[in-house]
């Protein structure tokens, strides 16, 4: 079985269960069942066969549920990638993951025309139609990206309904999710059709997900987070989705009391916006019986705010793409532990080791490894870094952790250098190459330094060889090159950094002189 004859199945069983919701119009499981099948069957016509590359550049939205399932259906492989990140990011994503075909909302079209040129792979874009119109007769015909365009609509009306995909096998890699990597290129995890189903089941069985369920999906649905827990384990219970286009405190709030939603998933951040948020009452989240955190560690001063005011359960669990993701959770039918991020969740394997990977007793810090039918093939193209990351069939999170005497578990240090903003992991590296590309720089050093709304916040310590070169200047340049949530928050220039006697820039050193001196 496979997420997308999963919800085949359920099409069938619950022909008029509404499937999803969108801008408060309702969706059957029968009907997104059949668009997803001429979907399938419309990008079958257009030339793309089963493992080809399909890469979505859509937000939360009714075409990357169709555009997701419909690839998977047809046995392509797809590749979710963060529409609001820059040319080169994208440049970078999509050549490396060798995508043939991309889906995309028509605001995508001025970059499209700019980087067509550089992406020889890319034979098709399919452009999402929203309120911008015209852009067939925009005048550009003569761009040869033009005739290689078209709508999401003219592929689904030229699908065929009976399309029979291909038999797909547990094995097949069905997603690649790139995270961002330490060396400052992304890696690309390749998670398999098991890998996906298995997570889906095995987290809505955990969190007993069932068709009764109105699950709130405003993660950003190309991030792992969303695509497991809030996006295929509700439509594989049966569940009815509420797709939230952008996070907004009042419009959570509004959709919550409205269609009565039953779960929430979110991330710290997003608890912090809506415990802040005047207007928020209990009574518009009575209806809810469970709040899922992830991404990031929920403080608990936080964790215990939130749920006295607004009298609900936040339930925080842990997970990684590479595992599909999730690893940890705390469990419905014991006791919570605060600050912990649960225990083993169903046909999963966790347990903290030394160095020498031997497992340490109860108490002890090490690193958190994982085994389990969720964890990842592998990292496309990329045999050296798969080799360092799965061992013997476990995989190193590189997370360090320790376990309690009742099996929870607990994360003491996050990887050496990661920065968590709002969620999304930013590594040093990546902004440190860009910065170092700017003409004027001699070095520089970026730590993550403690954010009262994000968490984290982006900071970059940078020596000039330019006295002139301002922090406008150098962020301009940031914003140029990097997504907005890379970019630093702060930028300061120094005469040197703090260096080992190799000459090593010593990151650790500088982060917690600059906590020091702002007192945290």
């Amino acid at each position: 079985m496979n997420l997308s004859s999963q919800l085949h199945e359920t099409a069938k069983a619950s022909a008029e269960k509404i499937a999803y919701y969108f801008l408060d119009k309702s969706c059957s499981y029968a009907e997104l069942d059949a668009t997803i099948t001429k979907f399938a069957s419309g990008l079958e016509k257009l030339g793309v066969k089963q493992g080809d590359h399909i890469a979505l550049l859509l937000g939360n939205s009714p075409h990357f549920v169709i555009s997701l399932y419909g690839a998977l259906r047809l046995g392509a492989t797809v590749i979710p990638v963060n529409p609001i990140y820059t040319q080169d990011e994208i440049g970078y994503i999509l050549n490396n993951g060798d995508v043939k075909v991309v889906v995309g909302l028509d605001r995508m079209i001025p970059l499209v025309e700019k980087v067509d040129t550089l992406l020889p792979k890319v034979e098709h874009y399919i452009i999402c139609e929203t309120e911008q119109k015209g852009w067939e007769q925009s005048g550009a015909e003569t761009l040869s990206v033009y005739s290689k365009m078209k709508s999401f609509t003219e592929i689904i009306t030229s699908g065929d309904l009976n399309f029979q995909g291909p038999e797909l096998q547990d094995d097949d890699t069905a997603l690649i999710l790139y995270t961002s990597g330490t060396t400052g290129k992304p890696k690309g995890a390749m998670l398999t059709h098991k890998n996906l189903y298995s997570n889906a089941k095995d987290i809505g069985d955990y969190l007993k997900m069932n068709h009764n369920d109105r699950v709130i999906t405003t993660l950003p649905m190309f991030h792992v987070f969303c695509l497991t827990v809030a996006l295929n384990a509700p439509l594989l219970s049966g569940a009815t989705i509420l797709i939230v286009p952008k996070f907004s405190p009042k419009e959570i709030f509004r959709l919550a009391k409205q269609y009565k939603a039953t779960v929430f998933a979110g991330v710290p951040t997003m608890y912090n916006f809506l415990y802040q948020y005047p207007e928020g009452n209990a009574d518009d989240l009575k209806t809810l019986r469970l709040c899922i955190s992830g991404g990031a560690s929920l403080p608990v001063a936080l964790l215990k705010n939130f749920e006295a005011k607004f009298n609900v359960l936040v339930s925080e669990g842990y997970g990684l793409s590479e595992a599909s993701p999730v690893t940890c959770f705390n469990p419905l039918d014991r006791p919570r532990k605060p600050g912990s991020i649960g225990t083993t969740i169903l046909h999963v394997e966790n347990k903290v080791v030394n160095e020498l990977g031997e497992e340490v007793p109860p108490g002890v810090v090490g690193e958190l490894v994982v085994r389990g039918p969720n964890v990842m093939k592998g990292y496309y193209k990329m045999p050296e870094e798969t080799a360092a990351t799965i061992k013997d069939g476990w995989l190193f999170t590189g997370d360090m952790a320790r376990m309690d005497e009742d099996g929870y578990f607990y994360i003491v240090d996050r990887k050496k250098d990661l920065i968590l903003v709002g969620g999304y992991n930013v590594y040093p590296r990546e902004v440190e190459e860009v910065i170092y590309n700017h003409k004027d720089v001699v070095e520089t050093a970026v730590i993550g330094v403690p954010d009262p709304n994000q968490g984290e916040a982006v900071s970059a310590y940078v020596v000039s060889k330019n006295p002139e070169l301002t922090v406008e200047q150098l962020l301009e340049y940031c914003h140029e090159h990097l997504a907005k949530y890379k970019v630093p928050s702060y930028i300061e220039f120094l005469e040197e950094l703090p260096k080992n006697t190799t000459g090593k820039i010593l990151r650790r050193a500088l982060k917690k002189q600059v906590i020091h001196a702002a007192g945290h």
